[in-house]
């Protein structure tokens, strides 16, 4: 009798006896001969209950078969890697096929094969295409066969479906090789970014249990300009004339807002102001920014190796570039401890500078940094951090999506100072919602509150003029 059976027949009569003498025994037996008693006792669990329906792989249809044997055509007909050489021969070797294989005739969309092929090889698979659609402004593939899109603000379902979960993995290994990052069962979760800047989110099982998940937050080929914004409503070009004068006149700005309402785009937008003689240092989590400037040195953290060795954080680079003579920081997104680095920053003549944070509003944003101040690790008394953050930030730009999508700069905010244990804000800006028309729109208008800031003399001291009609009410004052 194998030592197997032996077991077998020990827990049969033991539980003859009593249940609870089985979790007796087993504390006692050697700890193979544990994992085997677990082994049997979990089988004849599953035996005892319904059976119950796996995900069994389909059988492949022509439409897959056709793709697969193109697939070993190439590799077994073209002896050359070269992916320029390789796709003008694609649709050829198609029709040789469905030449040689009657089956073929009538059941596929030979087009459809090519495509999906040569997006595999040149591309990203199936959600090739939603990345070239200019109005696509995120893509979310949750699993094999679900890929939500989002346009104008709104989340759609796509027709868009994966082979399977490896077919998904092998457009994420696609999309985190090229720049040293890597996922597995270790490491299951990455950002990456496209060759084009657009920001990547990937995370897989076992904690993603819908299948391999991946994020992707598209950037425009050719970055938004303060035009382009003004175009949107995202805000006026009365706020467009004031924000260049704060950028151009080295005020230190926070963007803020939630996920997805366009704080990096416009963060960049600002970054577009700042001189072309100036040295700007960005520092991002993954690099994203497109700025056109030409001394522009961008530095991007590094996550541990596979030995969980190696990172370097957001904090490192901040204290970094501090020695590498900055004019200015633009720091991506300030989320942690690197916030105490970025404030003694902007407090010790590093004006100027310009970061994101995430919050609702901009008194959030004021309690979230002083949150993040003591993430850093370092005792300090409140009232010493709101020293810190009101002396550091100048102005504060709250940014919001709408309910029908739409993305605003709902307050262009000034830090004014500390009274008492109180940071004092004043709003320079606002947004005014008005009502929601039939087609679900949001109807509003961008104003300034007839508030001048404090740090006016500054703007005139710096040779910026802004007309006082920027801050007054066009309809109040007609």
């Amino acid at each position: 009798m194998s030592l197997l059976e032996k077991i077998q027949a020990k827990s049969k009569e033991l539980e003859e006896k009593s249940p609870s003498l089985v979790e007796e025994e087993v504390k006692d037996v050697k700890p193979y001969k544990r994992d085997l008693v677990s082994s049997f006792r979990e089988a004849r669990t599953i035996e005892a209950k319904p059976s119950v329906k796996r995900n069994e792989r389909k059988p492949v249809n022509k439409h897959q078969e056709l793709k697969n044997l193109l697939h070993k055509k190439i590799l077994n007909d073209l002896q050359t890697v070269d992916i320029a050489e390789i796709v003008p021969k694609i649709d050829e070797m198609a029709i040789e096929i469905i030449k040689d294989d009657e089956s073929f005739r009538g059941k596929i969309d030979r087009k459809k094969v090519v495509e999906e092929l040569i997006n595999d090889l040149t591309g990203f698979g199936p959600i090739n295409p939603l990345l070239l659609d200019p109005d696509i402004t995120e893509v979310m593939v949750n699993g094999a066969s679900q890929v939500y899109v989002e346009k104008k603000g709104k989340i759609f379902l796509t027709e868009v479906v994966f082979r399977d979960d490896e077919h998904v993995m092998n457009v994420i290994e696609k999309i985190v090789a090229p720049i040293g990052r890597r996922i597995d069962e270790s490491s299951p979760m990455v950002d990456a970014r496209l060759p084009d800047g657009s920001r990547v989110n990937a995370i897989i099982p076992p904690l993603a249990l819908n299948g391999p998940t991946i994020t992707i937050r598209k950037f425009s080929p050719d970055p938004f300009d303060i035009e382009d914004l003004i175009n949107f409503g995202t805000l006026s070009q009365e706020m467009a004339t004031f924000l260049e004068a704060c950028v151009k006149a080295r005020l230190n700005i926070f963007v803020s807002g939630g996920t997805g309402s366009g704080k990096t785009t416009t963060l960049n937008v600002l970054s577009n102001f700042i001189p072309y003689d100036e040295r700007i240092i960005t520092i991002e989590d993954s690099a994203e920014l497109q700025l056109g400037q030409e001394h522009v040195i961008s530095l991007e953290a590094r996550p541990a190796n596979i030995e969980g060795k190696g990172s370097i954080t957001i904090r490192d680079l901040v204290k970094n570039s501090l020695r590498m003579r900055p004019d200015r920081i633009v720091i991506g997104e300030v989320r942690s401890g690197e916030a105490l680095d970025m404030l003694q920053a902007m407090n010790t003549g590093h004006d100027g500078s310009l970061a994101t944070g995430h919050s609702n509003s901009p008194r959030d944003m004021i309690s979230r940094l002083e949150t993040m101040v003591l993430l850093a690790g370092v005792d300090l008394p409140i009232r010493a951090i709101r020293e810190q953050i009101s002396g550091a930030i100048d102005l504060i730009i709250q940014q919001s999506r709408l309910k029908d999508g739409s993305r605003k700069i709902v307050n262009i905010t000034e830090v004014q100072g500390l009274e008492g244990d109180v940071i004092v804000l004043q709003d320079i800006f606002t947004y005014k919602q008005e009502g929601i028309d039939a087609e679900g729109k949001v109807i509003g208008k961008l104003v300034p509150t007839g508030v001048r800031p404090k740090f006016y003399e500054r703007l005139e001291s710096s040779g910026i003029h802004i007309p006082a009609s920027v801050f007054i009410d066009r309809e109040e004052w007609t």
